[in-house]
């Protein structure tokens, strides 16, 4: 009699759907950016930003490092606070956004490293090149619930590229030694994800 009820028991849970192993979120423009820093003169830093940020994360309930994530940036929408400025990085000197105007992340591993930190390795491409880099990443925050009844997640990522392997080479040397721009920019994702509310 118990082997029968230990059999039907299995049956029962064989049955059941088993918990998703990965969940789908999306990108919130309205809670998300993309900045930047750069070194300018060789004095001090120059920091921007980009919005309308749109994308995808396919996150591993069950193991982290099985997630996936697909960002866009629209690279028209950038913004350091003066226009002549952003203007010129705009043109073919620097982004080239009449002919790039969108800029994309798309993962292809996650690790964790020595300090538990995620580490997720992806193809960066600015101005129609792509290079690989990897992102240090802080998250993602527990789900919580908002007022509407949806579910959010966090995540902040940073990372560094030379701007040269992507094209965006556009430089002027200064007196006594040293260019304009740096070559170094530094690029910090602070993104919010959404479920909506069934």
């Amino acid at each position: 009699m118990r082997s029968i009820l230990r059999a039907a028991v299995l049956l029962m849970a064989a049955a059941l759907p088993c918990p998703a192993q990965v969940s789908t979120w999306q990108l919130d423009p309205a809670h998300s950016a993309a900045q930047f820093s750069v070194r300018h003169l060789m004095v001090s830093n120059v920091r921007g930003e980009f919005h309308n940020l749109k994308g995808t994360i396919q996150l591993g309930e069950k193991d982290i490092t099985k997630s996936s994530v697909e960002v866009s940036i629209d690279a028209t929408t950038l913004d350091t606070r003066e226009p002549k400025r952003d203007a010129h990085v705009k043109s073919a000197d620097f982004l080239d956004v009449a002919n790039f105007p969108t800029m994309t992340f798309k993962s292809k591993s996650a690790s964790k490293g020595s300090d538990g930190r995620l580490r997720v390795t992806g193809d960066l491409t600015i101005r129609g090149v792509t290079k690989e880099v990897v992102l240090d990443v802080d998250g993602p925050t527990p789900a919580i619930k908002d007022p509407w009844g949806n579910w959010r997640r966090g995540v902040s990522a940073t990372t560094k590229i030379n701007r040269k392997d992507f094209g965006v080479a556009w430089n002027a040397l200064i007196e006594g030694g040293g260019a304009v721009v740096g070559d170094e920019v530094s690029i910090t994702l602070d993104v919010e994800f959404v479920q909506k509310a069934q």
